[in-house]
């Protein structure tokens, strides 16, 4: 199945895709409410309003698969979302990352390598990807936050 046409459900039940976001770059990031990395909520929501004038979106994916980090049903997450850290970008609902069940978009964001050439599961919360509207892939482990230079120069890349 081709990236763009890889079915995506929001948050709020609606059906989606990332070809509704084809002409945007697009940082993809599996986020959870209850964990170490949880500020770079902060980080990403400031990115959104940075770059989303420019044609840029975060879209976060909530996961509860790293010690259960993420156990709240939809409502909780976009109460905490909006009132902790006033997330302005769409949410999709909670997925499964890595494993037998594992949301078809992360099967194929698997195959793209790390900045060490490193493919395969998903670390940990707050992986992220960049996605440029030619679907160029950039990964990042979660211990890069939001605004290191090496994300930021890929979105300016997906965004020239």
């Amino acid at each position: 199945m081709e990236l763009r046409e890889i079915p995506l459900t929001t948050i709020d039940g609606e059906r989606t895709a990332l070809a509704e976001y084809a002409d945007r770059a697009v940082l993809v990031v599996n986020v959870a409410s209850k964990c170490g990395l949880t500020p770079q909520y902060t980080k990403l929501e400031e990115l959104q309003r940075r770059y989303g004038p420019r044609g840029f979106t975060v879209l976060g994916f909530p996961c509860n698969q790293f010690l259960n980090q993420e156990p709240g049903d939809a409502e909780e997450i976009k109460t905490f979302c909006s009132a902790s850290y006033g997330v302005t970008f769409p949410l999709m609902e909670k997925v499964q990352v890595n494993g037998r069940r594992k949301h078809p978009l992360y099967a194929l964001l698997h195959e793209v390598p790390d900045a060490s050439g490193k493919t395969g599961r998903i670390k940990w919360n707050f992986e992220k990807f960049v996605i440029a509207p030619d679907d160029t892939i950039t990964r990042f482990r979660p211990q890069v936050e939001p605004d290191d230079p090496a994300v930021l120069a890929a979105i300016e890349a997906a965004l020239a």
